[in-house]
Formats: C-alpha cells, sequence, structure tokens
C-alpha cells in the first residue's frame, strides 16, 4: 500500500503524463526548459514552436516575435504565432520542455535539432538528431510512456 505521499506523487505523474502538460512542478521548482545553447535563454534554440503545428516543420523564430514563458524566451515566426502561442501556451509547448524526447525516455535531458521533431497525439516531441529520431519513431509509444513517467521526476540537475 501506498503512503500518502507517494500516492500524491504518483497521482501527479499520473496527471501530468494524462494531459500532456509541461508547466508542472517538481518540489515547488519550475519545469527546465531547454535553453541549452542559449545565452539569451531562448527554448529550443529560437525556434517558432507554433509552425510544427501549422506550417509543417520548423522554422527559426523572430526577435521581434517573443515572448517570455516558463522561465525562457519563446520566439516566433510572425505575429499570428505569437498571438497563438500566447492565447493557449499548452497546446503548442513541445513536450518535456523542448528537451531530447528520447533522452527523456531514458532518464536524461540533452540539446535539440529542430529538424528532427514528431508530432503524436497532438504533441510536439524533438529528438536529439535525425538518427535519434529514427530510433524514436520505431518504438515511440513505449518511449512516450518512458518519458511521462519520468519527466515529473526530471529537474536541471539531469541536463547533460
Amino acid at each position: 500500500m501506498l503512503d500518502r505521499r507517494a500516492f500524491i506523487g504518483f497521482a501527479a505523474a499520473a496527471l501530468a503524463a494524462a494531459t500532456g502538460a509541461e508547466a508542472e512542478t517538481r518540489a515547488g521548482m519550475p519545469r527546465p526548459v531547454n535553453t541549452l545553447g542559449s545565452p539569451e535563454g531562448l527554448a529550443i534554440r529560437g525556434y517558432d514552436p507554433v509552425a510544427y503545428f501549422r506550417e509543417g516543420g520548423p522554422r527559426p523564430g523572430e526577435s521581434e516575435f517573443a515572448v517570455r514563458h516558463g522561465g525562457a524566451t519563446w520566439r516566433f515566426a510572425s505575429a499570428e504565432h505569437k498571438a497563438l502561442f500566447e492565447a493557449d501556451p499548452q497546446r503548442y509547448l513541445p513536450a518535456y520542455g523542448g528537451f531530447c524526447a528520447y533522452g527523456t525516455s531514458r532518464g536524461y535531458l540533452v540539446k535539440i535539432e529542430p529538424e528532427a521533431w514528431s508530432i503524436v497525439g497532438g504533441r510536439l516531441f524533438l529528438n536529439y538528431d535525425l538518427g535519434v529520431k529514427d530510433s524514436w519513431l520505431r518504438r515511440t509509444k513505449t518511449y512516450i510512456a518512458r518519458a511521462d513517467a519520468g519527466w515529473p521526476r526530471l529537474s536541471s540537475a539531469d541536463i547533460r
């Protein structure tokens, strides 16, 4: 039988996995957002997360269309994309804070290559590179289940 703290932790993880919520917190700390390689604190290397959904692929964002969200700066390719994000950020945020989905499924957080992406079940998943994306696509459901279960326990200390 689970004790109360374990049950609450399990329930929070299950809720995050079921909703795809990326803004969950770990012990009161904000979830990490992938700003790796960006001294300006740009999320996902400055790429527009809305473009993956609306244009079918990655597109660099522009500094004139930027928004602060979740401790990072998100850039967009157009004013329209910026407005769509501001109206419903959870719809467009990449899974696992924009870290590599495959790495997250293995218990660590690593950089991404914007060209290595997929949308599964309405969620944007980014990968380390095209080779990792190929591995990811072979067992996507398994990796998503593992990453969803592990993501609530990962923190900035797990960045490699």
